[in-house]
């Protein structure tokens, strides 16, 4: 059954227009109160966390305002990370847990992501559930039976407490020096104190939020800032976080970036090498240079649907450790249940410190395939596959690259875009069969 609302990574969308709104908001929180609360007799307990958008004091208080009705309490968590809010949801024994967060979009968008009480995201039937009830008029319980809202204290201490103690005891950062970004956006008052306490000397850059700057010309997804200020300043490696923080993606000491594959390979060689890597899961969009790399080390490797929720789906089914995008969601299944910057930037400087390496070095044994992605903007959903001309395009693409690249042609699950992609050998082939499809694209979807 499809699902109206929830996309691959929760609702999301341009604030102010629906289901953004403060009236849909309010009724989602009592949905989900109603769904949570019924689990048990007992009172139970919902925990909320945003970014940094200006828009999320709006939806936090609906969001409040609509579990409270729901008779369910509320703990507020300000500010924090999407796996902090995934982390703290287990620790505190709460039935769920809510991020108001449009993760690497501009501050205009906002969403809202849900995590179970075991800190893994919804299954279907839960957001199926959750959606039935949106259907329903809000019924706010007796005055005696409403829920009461909290501020958690020290939610950002315990979860740096957390990060930490993925590490080894007495594991430090001490003698390297790095620039972090931290996108004006979640991690800004967490991920400088965990590297700092660690040892590192951090450079900072995008931790200065005022509602409007999360994501913009900074972070994970406009790395161009951290790659100058690494060059700059001399620094060993710069470290760069999207919005939400559950994004990562490095930059060298030459100024060079590194992306989520590469940061995959780092960790999956590594934990080979010390003989604890059973395999990997990655996406469609996973660099054919990443497969051939673990393959040579005999690391098995899988291909999802784009979307942390189905590596982690794949992961959980062949119940391996590892799994991760090339957009920077990696996740560390012994140590988290979902995509976690903060914790995956750890694992990649445990690399970094226990084999006296440079980045640059350590990347080197992953040789990426050339690889080109145009976004094509589109007003409305549309069956590509159907269309002719479309079909025409992609049989030419793939007839050129002879069997020695990829196609592929996907909707995004978060932006009103079509994602062209082309993987070959010759980057000038495969830019220019990356231009042909794209347009061809633009004309179906115009």
């Amino acid at each position: 059954m499809t699902k109206r609302f929830f996309g691959t990574d929760g609702i999301r969308g341009t604030v102010g227009e629906y289901p953004i709104t403060a009236d849909f908001i309010l009724k989602l929180g009592w949905a989900a109160g109603k769904v949570f609360g019924g689990k048990s007799d007992e009172r139970q307990q919902i925990l909320v966390g945003k970014d940094t958008r200006v828009s999320g004091y709006m939806f936090e208080s609906a969001l409040e305002a609509g579990i409270i009705a729901a008779g369910v309490d509320v703990g507020l968590l300000g500010p924090m990370p999407t796996p902090a809010i995934s982390y703290l949801t287990q620790t505190f024994r709460a039935q769920a847990g809510i991020v108001i967060s449009a993760s690497h979009n501009p501050f205009a968008d906002n969403g809202i992501k849900f995590f179970g009480a075991d800190g893994y995201k919804l299954p279907d039937s839960v957001e199926h559930e959750i959606e039935s009830y949106l259907d329903e008029d809000i019924r706010t319980m007796a005055s005696s039976q409403l829920g009461r809202a909290s501020r958690v204290v020290d939610a950002a201490g315990r979860y740096v407490e957390f990060c930490k103690g993925t590490l080894p005891p007495g594991f430090s950062l001490k003698g390297i020096k790095l620039v972090l970004d931290c996108a004006n956006g979640a991690t800004y008052h967490v991920a400088p104190n965990v590297l700092r306490e660690l040892g590192a000397q951090v450079e900072t850059i995008g931790v200065d939020p005022d509602g409007f700057n999360i994501n913009r010309d900074c972070g994970s997804t406009s790395p161009e800032a951290l790659q100058q200020a690494v060059l700059e300043q001399g620094a060993d490696l710069g470290i760069a976080m999207d919005g939400d923080g559950d994004r990562v993606a490095f930059v060298d000491h030459t100024g060079a970036l590194v992306d989520g594959d590469e940061l995959l390979y780092i960790i999956a060689a590594h934990r080979h090498n010390n003989g604890g890597c059973s395999g990997v899961a990655g996406t469609l969009m996973s660099n054919y240079g990443l497969e051939t790399a673990l393959g040579e080390l005999n690391i098995p490797f899988v291909r999802t649907a784009v979307g942390d929720r189905y590596v982690i789906e794949a992961m959980r089914e062949h119940q391996w450790d590892l799994g991760g995008e090339n957009s920077g969601h990696l996740i560390c299944g012994d140590i988290t249940t979902t995509g976690d910057g903060i914790v995956a930037a750890l694992q990649v400087l445990r690399v970094i410190v226990d084999t006296s390496s440079r980045l640059y070095d350590l990347r080197s044994g992953m040789t990426k395939l050339p690889q080109t992605m145009i976004n094509v903007k589109i007003k409305k959903r549309v069956v590509l596959e159907d269309d002719p001309a479309v079909c025409a395009a992609l049989k030419h693409a793939e007839q050129a690259l002879a069997g020695r690249g990829r196609v592929l042609l996907r909707p995004s699950g978060t932006e009103p875009v079509v994602r062209v992609m082309i993987e070959g050998e010759d980057i000038k082939q495969v830019e220019q069969l990356a231009r042909e499809v794209a347009a061809v694209v633009e004309l179906a979807v115009a």
